[in-house]
């Protein structure tokens, strides 16, 4: 069967698992909970605490300062101190909308009605869009760019119904995936080249396995154990990587390996993520690119003795997600 005509939103059982299709993966699938108050304000939380935990330091304000943080941020004239209470006041409204929506959700367990044109369901949505818009302001914790996308989240999960927000999640993990695997092939194709890095292939290609299963894996999964001590033994098997070996040092080889643990790190922050991030890509890409630039092609030898994939002991490791065997 062909996987690459599958329809967008396909779903199949694939190696024993339920996947569905988006852009040419097929990612691990769950079942979406019941669309109440209640699993919002759970979801919200979880999304919000992910948010705080991949952005810059300092934004996570609580939100009984939202008042000083917005007289802060009004008050400020000076671009990069205005960007950063920009962040502040992002963070402030996160944390207000979540006391808001926690209230609604008490209300209701106490028998109150609760519908949607409520003042207080309004205002949650009026603080979660309005830190959306502040949020493109906001850098990941490397300050190489924003993420913007994480701060959309919770306002998804607010508006939208729970199962549309489950495909959201669907799409931006196909994203996450073409992401690694984009920067992983390059990565191959421009060390493999050389002497010193004979052999690269299969752990490159193992680590990215690894990081595309830890995208699609809640931390809820029971399998979350086996996924993340994967990737992390994957990253470790791709740094010890025997550059040269047997070789005089050189810089060339010193500057490849760099780019590979550039490559490795990058691969973690988009993984954890779960969305790409494409300034930090593209500017990985393009130092790859100089790189090749300087390239020495190595002599049809063979690998080199010593260099072996590295042994995972989680099912599939070495598998591409959007090539698993489709089961009738």
């Amino acid at each position: 069967m062909d996987e690459t005509r599958a329809a967008q939103g396909a779903k199949r059982a694939v190696n024993g698992q339920w996947r569905v299709f988006y852009d040419g993966y097929w990612i691990k699938a769950y079942d979406a909970p019941a669309d109440t108050l209640l699993t919002k304000k759970k979801l919200i939380e979880a999304l919000t605490r992910r948010l705080f935990n991949h952005v810059e330091h300092g934004v996570n304000i609580p939100g009984t300062r939202l008042d000083e943080a917005r007289r802060a941020y009004a008050l400020e004239g000076e671009p990069r101190r205005r960007r950063v209470k920009a962040a502040m006041l992002a963070g402030a409204l996160f944390n207000r909308a979540g006391d808001v929506f926690t209230k609604v959700v008490e209300l209701q367990a106490l028998g109150v009605e609760i519908r949607a044109d409520n003042g207080l369901v309004q205002q949650c949505g009026a603080h979660l869009q309005e830190a959306l818009e502040l949020g493109k302001q906001v850098l990941h914790r490397s300050g190489e760019e924003g993420i913007d996308e994480l701060w959309g989240e919770p306002f998804k999960a607010f508006a939208y119904p729970i199962e549309e927000f489950y495909k959201s999640r669907y799409v931006k993990i196909a994203n996450t995936m073409r992401a690694i695997d984009r920067i992983a092939t390059t990565l191959v194709s421009v060390l493999a080249p050389r002497t010193a890095f004979i052999g690269i292939g299969p752990f490159v290609e193992a680590f990215a396995a690894a990081a595309r299963r830890k995208s699609e894996t809640l931390q809820t999964d029971p399998d979350i154990f086996n996924v993340w001590a994967t990737l992390v033994a994957a990253g470790e098997e791709l740094s010890a990587f025997p550059a040269g070996a047997g070789e005089p040092e050189s810089l060339d080889t010193e500057v490849g390996m760099e780019l590979v643990r550039q490559a490795k790190e990058i691969i973690f922050m988009v993984t954890r993520a779960r969305v790409p991030m494409p300034k930090t890509t593209r500017a990985l890409l393009e130092r790859l690119e100089a790189y090749r630039a300087e390239a020495r092609p190595a002599p049809a030898i063979g690998a080199r003795v010593g260099a072996h994939p590295p042994r995972l002991d989680h099912p599939r490791a070495d598998l591409p997600t959007a090539r698993l065997r489709l089961e009738p």
